[in-house]
């Protein structure tokens, strides 16, 4: 495999450029943080964000899905 390869065949099966996969990815990952960041103030603070991260994980799997959806990647799910 190409060097080239390591880095666009993956964006490229989901449909996205390496761009557009690396702003796609950072912007998940950097909400997972922050939802994880909300989980761990919510086991010290049970009365804080209760029910924060469950919505910030909701939303992104309904995003993803969509995107999916939109893109007719559907069977991109299953790897």
């Amino acid at each position: 495999m190409r060097l080239a390869a390591l880095f666009t065949s993956h964006p490229h099966d989901v449909g996205e450029t390496y761009g557009e996969h690396l702003g796609n990815a950072s912007g998940f990952g950097a909400r997972l943080v922050l939802a994880g960041a909300a989980c761990l103030v919510h086991a010290v603070l049970p009365f804080a964000f209760e029910k924060t991260a469950s919505r910030m994980v909701e939303r992104l799997h309904d995003r993803m899905v969509i995107n999916r959806k939109a893109k007719g990647l559907a069977s991109a799910a299953a790897r």
